[in-house]
């Protein structure tokens, strides 16, 4: 059972290794949804992500002999940083299996923190299977990640700091993977106000929660495919079910294309750096149908490698039409380039990249193709551009931007 008296005990326990992530008023997102909306700001939590606040707990309640064995685990990264760090403040050995398409800043962190990485499989159900099968050959202790009541418990402590601070809080927006987060956030807050929403948030290309409640009973999707790495998950927890299909209110659903705006609106408006799984929360506001409530977005984490980052960062930019490329037909003759730029310029367009082919066509008169990607500063500045470039013949036609970086 999931009892106050428990979460109290882990709230307690997990404060000696956790930072304080106090919740941020998000002017920004409280304006865009008519709602007043904090951000439980995990991503800068000691190891990136809340997973130490389960992990750190979990061993607590081990016994000495089963921390000797060593702990092993299975992690899409997050859990594997709680789990790597939180055995190294106990002295105790720790095994993560890691799914092969993990981000490479996640490995090196855990590995950072003592831990042995092993990479297996191409998700986290498949590390997992390998994982189980490791602790049964060499007598490792195994701790779930998100399928374990104790786990859930040290991840209530969350809900125990929103309501120190925010005793009024009508909805509270946790993402989902395994059920773990939503588990412990909702239970604990339904003990304490059984009339606060709780609101579960995953990833289309994953809603193994989402099927599972559907069907009023634990499912395994057949596949999962999506960005949000840290809730690619195929299915739920089985121990934790009952308690998210009691707690858990309603269950919203995010496309990649919602989560990469998402990156760039909390980067750009909270200078906080967030990864996909963590922005599954702030994609949901969008979705509320309520105004004039208080509404806390938990970010689960910010551990993002440079590479996702980057290429997030520009296809946000091009969603949003503030990079885009045309391609105009130039005569071939001397200041023909300047010609366009000055027209562009004029716009107040900023020229990225300019591509020159003068062997397109022996028509001397539209021999040269000039292909130019340019920053505007939104929808309505882009058309304004392309129509002073039709303004002066140049009929541009519109490209999919080249990787920028």
């Amino acid at each position: 059972m999931l009892t106050l008296k428990k979460f109290e005990q882990a709230y307690d326990i997990v404060q000696k290794v956790v930072l304080p992530t106090d919740l941020i008023k998000s002017d920004y997102f409280s304006e865009m949804t008519g709602n007043q909306v904090y951000l439980k700001p995990e991503n800068l939590q000691l190891t990136g992500a809340y997973k130490i606040r389960g992990a750190y707990y979990k061993i607590s309640t081990l016994s000495e002999e089963d921390r000797q064995k060593g702990i092993i685990t299975a992690s899409a990264g997050n859990h594997a940083q709680g789990v790597a760090y939180s055995a190294k403040v106990y002295g105790v050995k720790a095994v993560i299996v890691m799914p092969t398409s993990t981000p490479l800043t996640k490995i090196n962190r855990t590995k950072a923190h003592g831990a042995e990485v092993i990479l297996h499989g191409d998700v986290y159900d498949e590390a997992c299977e390998y994982a189980l099968e490791l602790a049964k050959k060499k007598g490792y202790t195994f701790i779930h990640p998100f399928d374990d009541l104790d786990v859930a418990t040290g991840q209530g402590s969350i809900a125990m700091e929103i309501f120190k601070e925010l005793p009024t809080v009508d909805y509270i927006l946790v993402p989902i993977g395994g059920g773990g987060l939503a588990t412990g956030v909702s239970a604990l807050a339904k003990l304490l106000n059984p009339k606060i929403k709780v609101i579960g948030v995953e990833p289309a290309g994953a809603s193994c929660m989402q099927a599972s409640l559907e069907a009023d009973k634990v499912v395994t999707l057949e596949t999962v495919d999506t960005i949000a790495d840290g809730t690619a998950v195929k299915t739920p927890g089985s121990n934790i079910f009952p308690y998210v299909k009691q707690n858990v209110d309603s269950i919203i659903t995010i496309e990649d294309q919602e989560l990469i705006l998402a990156f760039l609106d909390v980067l750009e408006n909270h200078k906080m750096l967030v990864e996909n799984s963590g922005l599954l929360t702030v994609a949901a506001l969008k979705h509320l149908k309520c105004t004039d409530k208080k509404v806390v977005s938990i970010l689960s984490g910010g551990n993002m490698d440079i590479i996702t980052m980057s290429s997030v960062i520009q296809h946000g930019l091009i969603e949003r039409e503030r990079i885009f490329t045309v391609s105009v037909q130039l005569p071939d003759k001397p200041g023909e380039l300047v010609n366009v730029s000055k027209v562009i310029a004029k716009e107040q367009g900023n020229i990225i990249r300019l591509e020159h082919n003068q062997f397109v066509s022996i028509n001397r008169n539209r021999a040269v193709e000039l292909t130019i990607t340019m920053e505007a500063f939104g929808h309505e500045h882009k058309e304004k551009i392309i129509k002073a470039l039709f303004e002066k013949g140049y009929s541009p036609k519109l490209e999919m931007p080249k990787n920028l970086y």
